[in-house]
């Protein structure tokens, strides 16, 4: 069981606490894409992928989060936008793939 970092007393303990804490936030991922690959599913058309507005709407839910929980902005926010990024391509792609195979 990693330490929490507070209580971490060694570079060792560090490492273990961030490998710990890095597993735990791929399996939140899994589940992030799923949800990707559900809106690739439901949406009709391949405009739909891609929503500004939407995109900013996340972005703005999680630096209100990111701000009760004492999460750094600057971390926060070019994190989820690289994350969104990548989860719009991700999406197309999944989009494109089950157009093609219907």
């Amino acid at each position: 069981m990693a330490k929490r970092p507070q209580d971490c007393r060694t570079m060792v303990d560090v490492r273990e606490g961030v490998d710990a804490l890095d597993r735990e936030l791929v399996r939140l991922l899994v589940t992030r894409q799923g949800y990707m690959h559900a809106a690739a599913r439901i949406k009709q058309s391949r405009e739909a992928v891609y929503d500004a507005d939407r995109i900013e709407d996340v972005v703005s839910k999680v630096l209100v989060e990111a701000r009760a929980q004492g999460l750094s902005p600057d971390i926060a926010e070019p994190v989820w936008r690289k994350l969104i990024e990548r989860c719009i391509a991700h999406e197309f792609d999944v989009w494109d793939a089950q157009k093609r195979s219907a």
